[in-house]
């Protein structure tokens, strides 16, 4: 149980950067299945070089950024196909990383990793490493939220939403798209250097099938919490992480062949993705429908107004009348008057 959390928060990383493309800026990035297993490389290969594993960590980091700068520049400057130009992306990445680490799998069981002093102190697998992994990933998520409310983070949104009313005032949609493609991928990598040195090795087919994995956090989360502002949706992205690893550990520890994992995620997102259409989630009081019950109720009555100060009620869905409409006997709703009032005056 403790290995599903862990892991479910290291995987949130991921998750969060799966949110910022196909969530924010609505773009279909296949990029994560290559950019994952690059920054599990790139950190691999420089901790066995000698480098700091803190520092390998951050190579990993910009060795995504500029994966995911390379799809955003096939697509936006070479006029590629968004779903094209992540698929080459990730092709062109499996030879890159197999270049990196020399060989197809590179192990990190002797090796100083940011896990070893957790290990060494025997607090791995222990709510002390849990507690350090949220506070890891709440910083992760904060920064994501600060970010989205900036004047670029607005203008990513509205890229997301509607490029050509966002390009219509000024903004270059280009960098935006490139920008928010960077940004993403080195999330995955950063997620995937931590996945390495976690597990103790680097394999070149790590990433494989990742962005499913991706998916499924973000809609599972997004199903449960809902997406009705920043905060929530990226909340319910990292949650969903979580939900998603604890999922898989329950269907391990009931006796679920490792072999069909690929198809329990492809059935979790299937789901997650009709059971809020068939209206069972909108059925359970959770988080989702709390930003709505506000919403839902009736407007309060403006004290000022003569009528009501008389003691008048007027019936509901009625429009205002008119001064100069002629007088009509009592009882005789706001609605008639108006049509007799606009029918006198076509007679006229």
């Amino acid at each position: 149980m403790f290995g599903a959390l862990e892991l479910g928060l290291i995987y949130g990383a991921m998750a969060l950067g799966v949110y910022l493309t196909f969530k924010v800026l609505n773009f279909p990035d296949l990029t994560v299945d290559g950019s994952f297993t690059t920054g599990g490389a790139t950190a691999a290969s420089l901790i066995i070089a000698g480098v700091n594993p803190f520092l390998a960590t951050l190579a990993a980091i910009g060795a995504g950024l500029i994966a995911g700068y390379i799809t955003g520049l096939l697509h936006t400057k070479g006029g590629i196909d968004g779903l094209l130009a992540g698929i080459l992306t990730m092709i062109g990445l499996w030879s890159i990383n197999l270049r990196i680490m020399g060989k197809a799998n590179l192990p990190l069981l002797r090796e100083d990793t940011v896990f070893t002093p957790l290990r060494e102190n025997m607090l791995l697998g222990t709510w002390v490493s849990i507690a350090v992994l949220l506070a890891f990933t709440l910083i992760l998520k904060f920064a994501i939220d600060w970010f989205l409310t900036t004047d670029l983070g607005l203008a990513i949104q509205a890229n997301g939403n509607n490029r050509q009313m966002i390009r219509s005032l000024g903004v270059n949609t280009d960098n935006t798209t490139m920008l928010t493609l960077a940004l993403s991928n080195g999330f995955v990598a950063l997620c995937g250097a931590l996945v390495a040195q976690y597990q103790g090795f680097s394999d070149v087919s790590m990433g494989i099938g990742l962005i499913l994995v991706g998916l499924a956090s973000v809609i599972l989360g997004q199903a449960v919490f809902g997406s009705r502002n920043i905060f929530m949706a990226s909340l319910g992205a990292l949650l969903g992480s979580v939900i998603y690893r604890l999922i898989i550990f329950l269907a391990l520890r009931a006796g679920l062949d490792t072999n069909d994992m690929k198809l329990t995620t492809a059935l979790l997102v299937v789901l997650a993705l009709l059971l809020p259409r068939w209206g069972f989630l909108k059925r359970i009081p959770s988080l989702r429908s709390r930003g709505n019950r506000t919403s839902s109720k009736a407007p309060a009555e403006p004290a000022d107004d003569p009528a009501n100060e008389a003691g008048a009620q007027v019936p509901v869905g009625t429009v205002d009348v008119p001064a100069d409409t002629p007088d009509v006997p009592a009882g005789t709703s706001a609605r008639v008057a108006g049509s007799s009032a606009a029918t006198e005056a076509k007679e006229d």
